[in-house]
C-alpha cells in the first residue's frame, strides 16, 4: 500500500511539472464561473434535474473549485447515488490511476456509491468517444457490409475507403471530390511508399500509430516513409500528423489521441450539417416516391432516410393506410391498423435526409440490412428510400449521434427516442433518453401540480383531489405566490415504455415520481388500472402476491416522508403521556394507528397551522406528513379493495 501510494504521489509531481510547463492539459482545472458554483450546490442538493441542464449547457463537470473540490467528490460525499451514476454516464473522469477517482472513492457516503465508483474505469469516463472512433477505426477494414465509395490504389494494394470522411478529415480530399463526385479510383504516385500511406490513413481513420514504420519484409528505408509522411502531411493538409509521429510520452500521447478524436468528431459534425441536415428534403408525403436522388452526388449519400411528421389530428391518423415501401415499426405508432381500406388522411409532411451508410452500420439494425439479401443492399439507379416511423426531430436526433456520439435530448422527444433507440439497437441512446425523462422529468415535488396539459389522450377522469385544491386555492391577492408545477411528461406512458422495453431505471423512476405526488394520482381511474395492470404481469398471480409497482410505490413514499418523522422527536410528540386526549382517532380521516389530539389541532382561527391532504389543521409539518403518509396508506388499501388485490 505504501508503494502504491509513494509511486501515486511521484506520477501527480511529474504530472504537475507537465501541466505547469503546458505540456500536459490539466483534466481538472479550477473554475469559479456562476455556472460552476451553481452546479456544485445542486450537485449537493442532489438535484438531478438541475444538474442535466448544467451539462447539457455544457458546464465543465470535471471542474474543481477553490477547496480543490469536483462534482464527483461533491456528488459521492453527500451520499447521491443517482446523480454519481450521472456524472460518470456523463464523462466525469475516474480514472483508477488518479487522485481524484481515489478521493471520491475514499469520501463516498456508502458502498453503494463505492462500487459504482470502482465498476468504471478510464475507457468508460475518460474517454467517451472511444466507441466512435473505433468505429472509424474499424471502417479501414470492414468488408461487410461494403460502404466504400472510392478505392486508393498502390502498385501493391489497394485500400477501400469513405469519400464523406476523408473530405471531413482532410481539405485537399475535400475540393477533390467535389470537383469530381463520380470518382470511384484514384491512384497514388510511385514515389511515396505504400508505407507512408499506412501511417497517413491510420491517422486519418483514427487508429493507433505503428511503433515500426517499416516492417521486416520492407524494401524502403525509415528516412524514406517518414520523407514520404512529411510530403503527405503537405499535400492533405495535416500537420497535426507530425505531433503524433513524435510523441513518446504515453500519457502526452493519449493526450493528443483524445484530442484528435475530438477534433475528428468537429470535422464530422460540420460536415454532416453542411450535407445531411442542409440538403434534407421536405416534401408532401404522396408526393414521395417522386423523389430520384442518383448515386454520385456532391455530398457522397448513400441512401435517403425517411420520418414522417405526425397529424394533429388522431382520428385522420388512425384511418391512414398502410406506407410504401419498407418501415421500421416503432412504439405505439406500429400498433395502429387503418380501419378501412382508403385513406382519411389530411397531405402530410415528409422528411428525406440524405445519409451515408458508414455512419447508419452504427446501429445493428442498419449493418443487418446492408449485409443481407434485404433489396437495400443492392444497387439501384437511384438511391434507396428507407421509412423510419418516428418523427423528423426523433431521427435527427439519431442521426447526429450515429455521425457524431452527441446525444443531447431534449425532454419532449425522450419517450418517442426510447422506442426508436431500442428497435435500431442502439443502447447508449436508448440510455440516454432513460436519463433525461428521468432527470429533466423529475420536476418538483411540493408544487401544485397541473393536469391540464396531461398529453395523455385516455386521462379523462377527473381527479378529485385536484378538485378539492382547486376549491382551497389561496385568496386572489395571493395566487401568484402559489406554486404550480405543470407535469413535464405523461407518468403512465414512461411505465408502460419501462415495460415494454424492460428499462428498470424507468420503472424505478415512475415509482419514485408517483410516490412524490400521489395525491394528485391515488383517486385517478387510471391509476387504479395502471395497478391493476402491474397485477397482471405476474402470471399465475396467487393470492399472497404483491404487487411490484405498488411495493416500490410503498417504499419511495416511505421514504419521501422519512426524513420528517422518522428519528425526529415524532414519536414522543404523539405519546400518549405527552398529549391529552384525541380529537381524531378515525382511519377514514387519520389512518389507523394515527392519532392527532387536541392542542395540536387549531382548526382555523389566527393561530395557523398545516392543512392535511384530509382536510384537518394541524400544528407543525412533522403533524401533518405523518398524517398524510398514513391517509395515503388508507387510499392504497382502499384501492386494492376494490380492485379485489387487497392481498
Amino acid at each position: 500500500m505504501a508503494i502504491r501510494k509513494f509511486e501515486l504521489e511521484a506520477k501527480l509531481k511529474d504530472d504537475s511539472q507537465l501541466i505547469r510547463t503546458g505540456v500536459l492539459r490539466n483534466d481538472h482545472p479550477f473554475d469559479s464561473s456562476p455556472e460552476f458554483l451553481d452546479f456544485l450546490q445542486a450537485c449537493r442538493r442532489g438535484d438531478l434535474k438541475r444538474c442535466q441542464e448544467l451539462i447539457s449547457a455544457g458546464v465543465n463537470i470535471n471542474a474543481k473549485d477553490a477547496y480543490d473540490y469536483t462534482p464527483l467528490v461533491v456528488a459521492s460525499l453527500c451520499g447521491h447515488f443517482e446523480l454519481v451514476q450521472l456524472l460518470l454516464e456523463s464523462g466525469a473522469l475516474a480514472d483508477p490511476d488518479s487522485f481524484e477517482r481515489e478521493r471520491a472513492v475514499y469520501n463516498a457516503l456508502n458502498n453503494k456509491i463505492r462500487n459504482l465508483l470502482l465498476s468504471y474505469d478510464y475507457s468508460k469516463s475518460a474517454d467517451p468517444l472511444q466507441p466512435w472512433s473505433s468505429h472509424i477505426t474499424s471502417l479501414l477494414v470492414r468488408d461487410t457490409p461494403s460502404t466504400s465509395d472510392i478505392t486508393l490504389s498502390a502498385p501493391a494494394e489497394d485500400f477501400r475507403l469513405h469519400k464523406f470522411l476523408l473530405s471531413a478529415r482532410s481539405p485537399y480530399f475535400m475540393r477533390k471530390f467535389a470537383a469530381d463526385p463520380e470518382a470511384a479510383t484514384w491512384k497514388l504516385p510511385h514515389a511515396i511508399p505504400v508505407e507512408a500511406f499506412r501511417v497517413v490513413l491510420r491517422y486519418l481513420y483514427l487508429g493507433d500509430l505503428p511503433r515500426d514504420f517499416v516492417g521486416p519484409g520492407s524494401t524502403v528505408t525509415e528516412d524514406e516513409v517518414f520523407r514520404g509522411i512529411d510530403k503527405l502531411c503537405k499535400q492533405l493538409e495535416i500537420e497535426k500528423l507530425w505531433e503524433a509521429v513524435l510523441s513518446n510520452d504515453r500519457r502526452l500521447a493519449r493526450q493528443r489521441q483524445q484530442d484528435e478524436v475530438q477534433r475528428a468528431q468537429g470535422q464530422v459534425e460540420d460536415l454532416f450539417r453542411s450535407t445531411v441536415l442542409q440538403h434534407k428534403i421536405e416534401v408532401d408525403t404522396r408526393k414521395v416516391s417522386d423523389v430520384k436522388w442518383p448515386h454520385y452526388n456532391f455530398i457522397f449519400a448513400d441512401c435517403l432516410l425517411r420520418a414522417d411528421d405526425q397529424p394533429e389530428d388522431e382520428d385522420a391518423a388512425d384511418a391512414e393506410t398502410l406506407s410504401d415501401g419498407p418501415a421500421i415499426p416503432i412504439g405505439p405508432a406500429g400498433d395502429k391498423t387503418p380501419q378501412n381500406g382508403t385513406s382519411q388522411k389530411p397531405p402530410g409532411r415528409s422528411v428525406l435526409f440524405p445519409v451515408h451508410k458508414p455512419f447508419l452500420i452504427r446501429s445493428p439494425y442498419f449493418e443487418t440490412m446492408f449485409s443481407s439479401d434485404f433489396l437495400e443492399a443492392h444497387d439501384t439507379e437511384h438511391l434507396h428510400i428507407i421509412k423510419v416511423d418516428c418523427t423528423p426531430a426523433v431521427l435527427e436526433l439519431i442521426l447526429r449521434f450515429l455521425y457524431t456520439e452527441k446525444a443531447d435530448c431534449p425532454l419532449e422527444h425522450a419517450l418517442d427516442l426510447l422506442y426508436t433507440a431500442d428497435m435500431l439497437l442502439l443502447e447508449k441512446l436508448k440510455t440516454k433518453a432513460a436519463v433525461t425523462i428521468s432527470t429533466l422529468g423529475s420536476g418538483t415535488s411540493n408544487a401544485l401540480v397541473d393536469r391540464t396539459h396531461n398529453s395523455h389522450s385516455n386521462n379523462n377522469t377527473p381527479n378529485p383531489s385536484s378538485s378539492s385544491e382547486q376549491e382551497q386555492q389561496p385568496p386572489e391577492e395571493d395566487a401568484e405566490e402559489s406554486e404550480v408545477e405543470i407535469e413535464p411528461i405523461n407518468v403512465y406512458d414512461v411505465i408502460h415504455a419501462a415495460w415494454d422495453l424492460k428499462v428498470q431505471r424507468l420503472e424505478e423512476f415512475a415509482a419514485r415520481y408517483l410516490a412524490g405526488r400521489l395525491e394528485d394520482y391515488i383517486d385517478e381511474t387510471e391509476f387504479a388500472e395502471l395497478i391493476r395492470e402491474s397485477a397482471g404481469r405476474i402470471r399465475e398471480r396467487q393470492e399472497t402476491d404483491t404487487i411490484e409497482l405498488l411495493d416500490d410505490i410503498r417504499y419511495y413514499l416511505s421514504e419521501r416522508f422519512r426524513f420528517r418523522f422518522e428519528g425526529a422527536g415524532l414519536e414522543e410528540m404523539l405519546d400518549e403521556d405527552m398529549l391529552e386526549e384525541p380529537v381524531v382517532d378515525s382511519p377514514a380521516v387519520a389512518g389507523e394507528g394515527v392519532v392527532v389530539y387536541a392542542e395540536d389541532v387549531k382548526v382555523g382561527g389566527a393561530g395557523g397551522g398545516v392543512k392535511t391532504l384530509n382536510g384537518e389543521v394541524v400544528e407543525d409539518e412533522f403533524v401533518s406528513d405523518a398524517v398524510n403518509y398514513q391517509v395515503m396508506l388508507e387510499k392504497i388499501d382502499r384501492m386494492l379493495e376494490r380492485l379485489k388485490l387487497d392481498a
